[in-house]
């Protein structure tokens, strides 16, 4: 089954505009989710959408409102919303263009695939994908995407293009306010060295196939022992986690030695990321 674009549109550069598809890079299906039981009768949870001194309303009768002083609220009702007019709804303008380590790690969001909508798109498209390459930068934009105005950040990607989310400059909390309280002094060079040694035997070109996320597959060994009893026992495993050691600079440099000379894991083997 071909896979549904999440955004119809055009992408724009100056007076050019390409059709394209963008489609969703990411999947949820590897995650685990629970729901809600009732444990006496084993029944899943509703939930019901209830009005203080009314009780339940139907969902017909239930419109958006924001609050503005408290419990004052401005309703609107979808047609309202829909009415506002933002002009990139269908269209995404390549407004700036920067490289790509200009934009700190911090404000990157969700990826998203972009593709030309059909042939005729796929010249004009190719032309943008390798100006972007040998140019050696991003592009930047703002979408409107499911009720909400996106900014942007468009590079190659394979055939492709790549987007990706960005979260703007109030969605993200300075740094430095957490970083008060460490002190500025620089560590002593033995165990720089040592540090920078075991850094260098474990570094490898990056494979995200090397990684497999620890608890989601505890999850489902977990699930699957619940199944197979079927009498409802508890299962509770130890976690085999270590205790914390002592923190001093004998402790750390000796610790730093041993993982040094310890001989690093067979390249190949399957490394699992916690979650």
């Amino acid at each position: 089954m071909a896979a549904r674009a999440y955004w119809q549109g055009q992408i724009r550069l100056a007076l050019v505009s390409i059709p394209v598809e963008i489609y969703t890079a990411t999947k949820s299906s590897a995650k685990i989710s629970f729901n809600q039981i009732h444990e006496p009768s084993g029944k899943r949870i509703s939930y019901e959408k209830v009005v203080p001194g009314i009780g339940p309303v139907d969902r017909d009768d239930i419109i958006k409102g924001y609050e503005v002083s408290k419990g004052e609220y401005v309703l609107l009702d979808e047609e309202e919303i829909d009415a506002v007019k933002l002009e990139s709804k269908r269209t995404l303008e390549l407004v700036q263009f920067v490289d790509a380590h200009e934009i700190d790690p911090l404000y990157f969001e969700k990826p998203y695939y972009v593709a030309p909508k059909d042939e005729l798109a796929e010249e004009a498209f190719i032309v943008l994908r390798e100006a972007l390459r040998k140019a050696k930068k991003v592009a930047l934009g703002q979408l409107a995407m499911r009720g909400s105005e996106k900014l942007v950040a468009i590079k190659p990607c394979g055939k492709g293009l790549l987007l990706e989310t960005l979260r703007y400059a109030d969605e993200v909390r300075e740094g430095q306010s957490f970083f008060e309280d460490i002190e500025e002094a620089k560590p002593k060079k033995e165990l720089l060295d040592l540090a920078t040694t075991l850094i260098e035997q474990k570094s490898a070109p990056f494979d995200a196939g090397e990684f497999e996320d620890r608890y989601v597959e505890a999850l489902r060994g977990l699930i699957a022992k619940k199944r197979k009893a079927k009498d409802g026992t508890k299962v509770i495993e130890d976690t085999g986690e270590a205790e914390a050691g002592g923190s001093n600079v004998i402790d750390l440099m000796a610790a730093l030695k041993k993982s040094v000379d310890d001989k690093p894991a067979k390249s190949g083997s399957k490394r699992k990321k916690s979650a």
